[in-house]
């Protein structure tokens, strides 16, 4: 490789790098402004719902004054605008804390949920892909998409109810619901550094925490992973199927290549591209998908926050919400186009 067709690659690099983070600007920006355009819209007075509903009027007006809701429309929102950029979400108006530090408190533990749904969704969902290309038309290839199309379709509330029946109440393998034994708060008592359980008690080196959550969370992870891996799994499938299909398939083949090889090492990396950009929807619908999860399994993440702002009017709590799984979607569209640029420097030019 020459100097200068290094430089050009970099530079090639640097501007998509940019627009990139341009377009996550815009969209961020966008999310915000149709966030603040909202919470003044819905139904209730954020004052009563700080000040309580005996407040008297001049409470009120001071509780207005001291939220900001006295100002013209244009002002609160550069006012809340600017105040997101500081790191100042408001207060919560059900709590009385501030929105960021609940929120810190909340999303670790939807980020774990999560993450591990989609640790199985790469873990099963990939190789499904793969054997249902490698077998297609087969038997085989017919089981993968039709458990593909069911684990899609089905309710996550309905499959998490079944689930936690199933496994947890009637064969008694799994705990029904918590993060934890409660108990273990007493005679393990967990330090708490990320705020994300597993991940403090392995660091810590507190086995009986860590193994009670990851009891806990398998049910629930698998729950909420259903979905991610049918997507996968259909959308490896038919992008090995493109892939195999293509011009430099036939010359593999002709080499002596075996369909195996050729779909394991020569389409299934460049096949990565839309999974890769699949996945970084699905991360964010399931983020937002845990919440009836969370609610049926009592795992204490954003689903409970979130259930708790709307039901009682807690307009800046939502608002935080809705921003944070915004700025988590972005990011991870982020991660997953400069993943793509590095396997495939052709995103780089699109």
């Amino acid at each position: 490789m020459t100097a200068r067709h290094h430089e050009q690659r970099l530079g090639e690099g640097a501007r998509y790098l940019l627009r990139r983070l341009a377009q996550a600007v815009f969209v961020v920006a966008g999310v915000v402004v149709l966030t603040f355009l909202v919470m003044r819209i819905v139904p209730g007075d954020p004052a009563v719902a700080y000040a309580g509903p005996k407040a008297s009027a001049s409470q009120l007006a001071e509780t207005r004054r001291q939220l900001g809701l006295d100002r013209p429309l244009a002002e609160q929102l550069w006012n809340y605008v600017t105040a997101l950029a500081r790191g100042d979400w408001g207060i919560s108006l059900h709590t009385h804390q501030g929105v960021l530090h609940d929120l810190s408190k909340a999303f670790p533990a939807s980020l774990e949920l999560v993450g591990a749904a989609m640790v199985l969704a790469v873990v099963l969902g990939l190789p499904l892909g793969l054997v249902a290309a490698r077998f297609q038309r087969r038997p085989l290839d017919l089981g993968v998409r039709l458990s593909s199309m069911l684990a899609v379709s089905v309710p996550v509330f309905w499959l998490a109810l079944v689930a936690q029946n199933v496994f947890a109440t009637m064969l008694g393998w799994l705990p029904v619901a918590g993060e934890y034994d409660s108990g273990l708060d007493y005679s393990s008592p967990l330090h708490v550094f990320t705020n994300i359980t597993a991940v403090d008690a392995l660091i810590t080196g507190n086995w009986p925490i860590l193994g009670s959550t990851l009891s806990h969370l398998l049910l629930p992870a698998l729950v909420v992973a259903a979905y991610p891996i049918g997507v996968v799994a259909q959308m490896t499938r038919a992008a090995l199927i493109e892939e195999s299909a293509q011009e430099h398939t036939k010359l593999e083949r002709a080499l002596g290549f075996s369909q195996r090889q050729v779909l394991t090492r020569f389409s299934l990396r460049p096949a990565l591209n839309p999974v890769l950009a699949l996945l970084a929807l699905v991360f964010a619908f399931s983020l937002v998908n845990t919440f009836l999860v969370e609610s049926i399994f009592d795992w204490p993440g954003l689903g409970r926050y979130a259930a708790d702002a709307i039901r009682s009017s807690d307009t800046p709590a939502i608002g935080g919400v809705t921003t944070l799984v915004a700025l988590t979607y972005v990011l991870a569209n982020l991660v997953v186009d400069l993943v793509q640029s590095v396997i495939d420097p052709r995103v780089r030019r699109s």
